[in-house]
């Protein structure tokens, strides 16, 4: 008689938590715990304890653990993710997976006590301008600690693959963010901020100098367009560079902060003339997905990231870093509003199998059967 297979038991961190859904790592969370729940996986999620006023163990089938941090601006993620990873190594979790290529460092606890590891290294953390002198050498290190300290290394884009290979000499398992595609979006919450269907572009993320917004809207209020420009999100801490930005508001450019409400948020999706995509390190960018899901005809910075997700330009139109090139490609949207609504009409084509949140999943689950040695 054959001994029953115990259950093959996560231990996920290096997001802000679970339920908590604010940005793409939160959002893999949530997706990918629930799937693996759904297989009989036990998860258990490390959560920021000062993010959530309430906190159960158990939510939706997912065990959640409240650990603190030490609460600044450079060392939230880091301390959070350290103090995890010790409560992890002592338990009795079959596979740590970990996100953040700044948490690199930590996969040599892991190592030191015998669990296996993965980690989601996601983009060129070393590379963005909010990390200027340590930081970026900081997350260069990390980066490269990550691809020493970790069992597997996964990537989020061929791009990224061929990064890793070529920088550190690592490979890595390929596994994108997943998408869910919506058709039917109502637009009664554009009444909010008193726009229109079809009315204004969009940018969606954080406002920082690597996702361009600044030469976005300078772009925009130089064009000959009379529709409105809105700016969904924020910095998450107080920041020079992002209030210099939104010094740019007025009668054409709308800043609504962050918008939390997923129906909100899918309105403003929906209804948007076009999509502005000025993020410029990274692998597969969740806002992309988003607008992709959503139908948005997609305007991005030309990025080899950006091709790859957008196929070449078979699912958006490209602009270069210069704010002439992108006034002329709002001016000729403008004019070529057929080509807009062709490329509308086809976006949700470009969520190939590849972005199912169900085939992410299958990856993840391989992976993590194979490095807890599980049938």
């Amino acid at each position: 008689m054959s001994i029953p297979q115990k259950a093959l038991k996560i231990a996920i961190m290096g997001a802000k938590g679970y339920p908590y859904v604010y940005g793409g790592y939160d959002t893999l969370v949530k997706e990918l715990g629930e799937r693996l729940h759904a297989r009989g996986v036990q998860v258990r999620v490390y959560n920021h304890r000062s993010l959530f006023p309430s906190k159960p163990q158990w939510v939706n089938g997912i065990e959640c653990i409240y650990i603190p941090a030490i609460e600044t601006k450079s060392l939230t993620q880091l301390s959070h993710t350290f103090f995890s990873m010790l409560h992890a190594c002592l338990s009795d979790v079959d596979v740590i997976f970990v996100v953040n290529s700044g948490n690199g460092p930590f996969g040599w606890l892991a190592k030191l006590f015998g669990k296996p590891s993965a980690i989601n290294v996601d983009g060129l953390e070393w590379l963005r301008p909010k990390w200027k002198g340590l930081g970026s050498k900081y997350f260069y290190w990390a980066s490269k600690m990550a691809t020493r300290s970790y069992d597997q290394i996964i990537n989020d884009s061929e791009e990224m693959h061929r990064v890793y290979l070529e920088e550190f000499q690592k490979d890595s398992v390929v596994i994108a963010y997943g998408a869910t595609p919506k058709e039917e979006v109502e637009d009664t919450p554009l009444q909010a901020w008193n726009l229109r269907s079809r009315e204004y572009y969009l940018i969606v993320g954080r406002l920082i100098p690597d996702n361009n917004a600044d030469l976005i809207i300078a772009a925009f209020l130089k064009s000959n367009s009379k529709k409105m420009l809105v700016v969904v999100g924020d910095a998450p801490f107080s920041d020079a560079w992002a209030q210099q930005v939104k010094q740019l508001k007025g009668p054409r450019v709308l800043f609504t902060g962050y918008v939390t409400d997923p129906q909100d948020l899918a309105s403003l999706y929906s209804h948007c003339y076009a999509y502005f995509h000025g993020h410029e390190f990274g692998g597969t960018n969740p806002a992309m997905l988003k607008a992709l899901g959503y139908g948005c005809a997609i305007l991005a910075l030309n990025t080899p990231f950006n091709q790859e997700m957008l196929q070449n330009g078979k699912h958006g139109w490209f602009f270069e870093k210069s704010m002439p090139e992108t006034t002329a490609l709002i001016e000729k949207a403008e004019r070529e509003t057929t080509a807009i609504e062709s490329l509308r009409s086809h976006a949700r084509e470009g969520l190939t199998q590849k972005y199912s949140w169900d085939h992410v999943t299958q990856h993840y689950h391989e992976v993590f059967l194979r490095l807890a040695k599980k049938p």
